[in-house]
């Protein structure tokens, strides 16, 4: 089995390692865009067009799925990478967690880009999965770029005001962006009030990981064989993990894996 992952970067690092822990005798291709990175300031017609081509560079490897580890481009491009590459691969979208988070009631807030943030989108999802619990909407500034370049001092500094953001009565947070993901545990410390029950952080790389191996009729084996592969594309280049990658736990388990032949 083979599965291609696709982002402008390393934000689906969290959907990756998710995979291989469900599956660790899958190959694994992943699709960057260091060409046109960041996604999120582009036109929408920009963007499809920026995905479609990192789309394309991973369907020239056979994968039998494509994960879209990428909230942005899922709300942008889902559509037409649908359109382009199925039925004969599966096309699997990020969505935020807002749907399991709100079941468990209680005061929701949802991290997200500012671009993300207030949009109809977003809006579509709360109103449609949220109805029945408070929810506040939190802009992170400059962390998912922080986190791409694995710049400590301003992860610090975006976490720090959005958390500033963050009611002291919020019980459950959604990391509204992949890239939030590999940082989670940084966020629980900031969001997380003294005397309060433990904060719960809903991101969506897990949900991803199974709902691909459902579309391709598979079941998880994480006592597998590890002898699954690794295939790195950049812009459509063959090459490595970016350094950045390999500050997080997510990155430095798919070092170990050997690189496809």
């Amino acid at each position: 089995m083979k599965i291609a992952l696709m982002d402008s970067g390393i934000g689906l690092l969290a959907a990756t390692a998710a995979v291989r822990r469900l599956r660790p005798d899958t190959d694994l291709v992943l699709s960057l865009d260091p060409d046109g990175m960041p996604w999120g300031p582009r036109t929408s017609q920009d963007l499809t067009g920026r995905a479609l081509a990192v789309a394309e560079a991973a369907a020239a490897r056979r994968p039998d799925a494509l994960i879209v580890g990428c909230n942005t481009a899922t709300v942008h491009a889902l559509t037409a990478l649908r359109a382009r590459l199925e039925p004969d691969i599966p096309v699997i979208g990020t969505v935020p967690a807002i749907k399991p988070a709100a079941a468990g009631g209680g005061h929701l807030a949802i991290w997200a880009t500012p671009a993300t943030t207030g949009s109809p989108y977003q809006q579509g999802l709360i109103r449609d999965f949220a109805g029945g619990v408070p929810v506040t909407e939190v802009p992170c500034w400059g962390l998912a770029e922080a986190v791409e370049h694995a710049d400590e001092a301003a992860i610090d500094a975006a976490v720090s005001a959005a958390a500033a953001l963050t009611p002291d009565d919020v019980t459950t947070v959604v990391l509204g962006c992949t890239h939030y993901e590999l940082v989670a545990e940084r966020i629980r410390t900031a969001v997380q009030r003294p005397g309060r029950a433990p904060l719960v952080l809903h991101g969506s790389a897990g949900a991803v990981a199974a709902q691909a191996l459902r579309r391709l009729g598979e079941q998880p084996a994480p006592g597998a064989t590890p002898h699954g592969t690794l295939t790195v594309l950049l812009s459509g280049r063959e090459g490595t993990l970016p350094a950045a990658a390999l500050t997080y736990a997510e990155g430095r388990l798919l070092q170990a894996i050997a690189p496809a032949r």
